[in-house]
């Protein structure tokens, strides 16, 4: 059974790693000020800045995979992950960085796939962009990057942040003119299973396959939730009429059709 060490098991992707992969792997996790629901001693409290400890961990648990979830300061992500490529580059371990859209927020033109050249021009996207190339340089084929959209779930901010707004009657600013893609936390869960189980190799678009402007998919979910639309504030993204694009597609043929999502499923999964 292959040891996975999760790096922010207590986050939102980290919990939905968790429960998808109870089965079949044996799962650790790390934490910062939040317990994960993995069972004591496999649950181990780590903060960025302790890249002693984090050495010292991964001699200890050898894992066969890392997954990489964390959030925080990116000058201590940056060193963080620094350290870690290091010392997985001499054992046999495979890392799993979840990366973001934004690698591509410096274009906006049109939805970008896994070939395209990365342009940003936010220190988000920069960062992860400087991230990828350092871990790709480190370990090469072992250094796998998963770029999400935004992560909805059950018990996610963004859907929190919707059902007290309606309980507030607190207006939602959402733009009209930019075209995004989504995915539940479970969804990326699942592909990401299938995507270790199968040593898949590269850069993944993982999104949800139809996109839609941000207000049009808050206005599916208010609507259903609240039969009123009009907590909806509608705004120009860049000030600019015509449609932008905050989105990934995929070029990849080796994720199953039983593993792509659309929009309307997440919906509906969120309102079930």
């Amino acid at each position: 059974m292959e040891k996975v060490l999760i790096l922010g098991a207590s986050g939102l992707v980290g919990r939905a790693l968790i429960e998808e992969f109870r089965d079949g792997f044996d799962l650790y996790g790390t934490y910062s000020s939040t317990l994960s629901s993995l069972p004591e001693g496999k649950q181990l409290k780590l903060e960025l800045q302790q890249t002693d400890k984090l050495r010292e961990m991964i001699r200890s648990i050898k894992p066969d995979i890392v997954i990489s979830c964390l959030r925080g300061e990116f000058e201590h992500q940056l060193k963080f992950h620094k350290e870690l490529a290091m010392e997985l580059r001499g054992s046999g371990s495979r890392l799993y960085y979840f990366s973001t859209t934004n690698v591509f927020d410096g274009d906006y033109s049109k939805p970008h796939s896994e070939t395209d050249l990365l342009f940003s021009e936010s220190d988000y996207g920069n960062f992860k962009i400087e991230c990828e190339s350092m871990l790709k340089e480190i370990l090469g084929e072992r250094a796998m990057m998963i770029r999400i959209p935004a992560i909805w779930g059950k018990n996610s901010p963004r859907w929190n942040l919707i059902n007290e707004s309606i309980k507030k009657n607190k207006e939602i600013d959402v733009y009209s003119n930019l075209v995004c893609n989504n995915l539940l936390d479970v969804q990326l869960a699942k592909q990401l299973r299938f995507i270790i189980k199968n040593k898949l190799k590269g850069i993944f678009h993982l999104v949800s396959e139809d996109m839609m402007t941000q207000g049009q998919f808050y206005e599916q979910i208010i609507s259903a939730v609240a039969s009123d639309t009009s907590l909806l504030r509608y705004r120009l993204f860049q000030d600019r009429a015509d449609i932008r694009y905050f989105a990934l597609k995929s070029n990849r043929e080796d994720i199953p059709g039983s593993l792509k999502f659309n929009n309307k499923e997440i919906i509906s999964y969120l309102l079930g």
